[in-house]
């Protein structure tokens, strides 16, 4: 397939369209570098069948004159150090964006697939979160940007499906960590283990009783890969089931790393989710998917790319 991509340079899209790629399809990716790198891109370049754009896909007068079998937007502000530091970037990617790289698979009749996130779900007030809640969250708190338009997007994604009869898929994807993510990232796993390898305090925001789950990169890649070829509209939950609080991440980093850095403790972040873990039974049903990676193993590897780069 002919596969078009925002968010290319990015942690995950930089990992996707290397699957993709090593799949023999034919990829052209577009990114304006807000937050995607240029060197995550390094194994895409060497490859005749991978093509460039810079650009913002939520410009005003975006087009572009080609036609896919595939398109998926990836292209978001997905940490709270980046979305909090670009809020109407934010906003606007989820909104112009989305609508943007709705076009062109509908001017192309191709196939469309939005990363949605669990963020949707806000500070959930059923736990674990399935896909059919609807999320406790604040349309106007600082956290605003970011999951209001990751709801935008899949509204209007909706929108399209329903008004153009344009075959849509919707993933939402929980946190998700792996080589690629930026050491000034600003989210826990990142944050945690540059702290430990400087022997410097590992930030444990409010008490450290809250949880999440953490997804390795290349599991998330396969479960997007997935639900490409599905025919299932979603939204699915893409994310690992199993549940950590943000302590025993700190210590369980701490003792990979052998580090001596002590935990110290900071006001909670407002609005801050207070317990995060999905429902994934769909995934495994309908995409034949589920995590293999632990997280013991996934940052092992996270923890050895940091060092290197």
């Amino acid at each position: 397939m002919k596969i078009l991509i925002s968010g290319c340079a990015g942690f995950i899209g930089s990992h996707l369209c290397e699957y993709l790629l090593k799949a023999s399809h034919t990829i052209v990716g577009i990114d304006n570098y807000i937050t995607g790198k240029e060197e995550n891109m390094s194994s895409l370049f060497v490859s005749k069948n991978f093509k460039f754009i810079q650009g913002d896909v939520a410009d005003r007068d975006f087009s572009i004159d080609d036609k896919f079998d595939y398109v998926l937007h990836l292209a978001a502000l997905a940490s709270p150090v980046f979305y909090y530091k670009y809020p109407i970037n934010s906003l606007t990617v989820g909104a112009l964006g989305t609508q943007n790289m709705l076009e062109v698979a509908r001017k192309s009749d191709a196939e469309f697939l939005l990363t949605s996130t669990s963020e949707v779900y806000g500070d959930p007030e059923i736990h674990p979160q399935p896909e059919k809640y609807w999320g406790n969250v604040n349309p106007i708190g600082i956290r605003s940007v970011y999951d209001e338009s990751k709801r935008y997007s899949e509204a209007i994604t909706m929108a399209y499906k329903r008004y153009y009869g344009l075959k849509t898929h919707i993933v939402r994807i929980f946190n998700t960590y792996g080589p690629r993510m930026r050491k000034d990232d600003g989210r826990v796993i990142p944050e945690f283990i540059m702290s430990a390898l400087n022997d410097k305090p590992i930030p444990v925001f409010g008490d450290g009783k809250q949880t999440r789950s953490f997804c390795y990169i290349d599991d998330m890649v396969k479960g997007i890969s997935a639900m490409m070829d599905s025919d299932a509209p979603g939204p699915i939950n893409l994310g690992n089931p199993e549940e950590f609080t943000i302590i025993e991440l700190a210590e369980k980093i701490k003792d990979i790393i052998e580090s001596r850095s002590e935990i110290v403790f900071k006001p909670l972040p407002e609005d801050d989710p207070k317990r995060r873990k999905p429902i994934i039974e769909k995934a495994m049903k309908i995409l034949n998917w589920k995590p293999r990676y632990s997280l013991e193993k996934g940052l092992k590897e996270t923890i050895e790319w940091l060092k290197n780069h």
